[in-house]
């Protein structure tokens, strides 16, 4: 079982840097939390049973961890306005696609919680039903919350 565990965790390691980068992309103790996730991982691991993707049972156990770790830590999100200096920090690097996914980053954490997760699992191609059962909202609530999301972001990415 610790076998099958790691091969499965490493073929989907991506999916906990992405989640980690958006909940805790500034905080000093993000690899901590990454930890976090991993034993709560393996802690839940023997419930897995197989009835969804394992991606689908990995991103709904990593998105709760990181959103408890949140509000155990009194972390619960502030928004704030970026400081142009905040917004221009990938600016200064070289243009790319790794500054995309910087601002990306930095507009996707001025959302809530909630709505972190959803965009997230929209942008790793889930589809309605799945973000709607991963997140515990219904479909149809799913589809408007990932609109407003959109426009949100198109917004905040606009402002610079």
């Amino acid at each position: 079982m610790e076998k099958e565990f790691i091969e499965l965790i490493k073929s989907h390691q991506g999916i906990l840097h992405k989640i980690c980068n958006i909940y805790f992309l500034r905080d000093p103790y993000k690899e901590d939390y990454y930890q976090e996730i991993l034993i709560r991982l393996w802690k839940s691991y023997p419930s897995f049973k197989n009835q969804s993707a394992f991606s689908t049972w990995l991103y709904r156990v990593a998105l709760n961890t990181a959103i408890d770790i949140i509000r155990k830590q009194c972390l619960l999100p502030k928004h704030t306005e970026l400081s142009i200096a905040e917004y221009n920090i990938a600016e200064n690097r070289n243009n790319g696609e790794s500054d995309k996914k910087d601002k990306l980053y930095l507009a996707i954490n001025l959302l809530s919680e909630m709505e972190k997760a959803i965009i997230i699992l929209y942008l790793e191609d889930f589809n309605y039903k799945e973000i709607a059962e991963i997140t515990g909202i219904s479909e149809n609530y799913a589809g408007v919350r990932i609109n407003r999301i959109k426009a949100q972001l198109i917004k905040i990415l606009n402002h610079e």
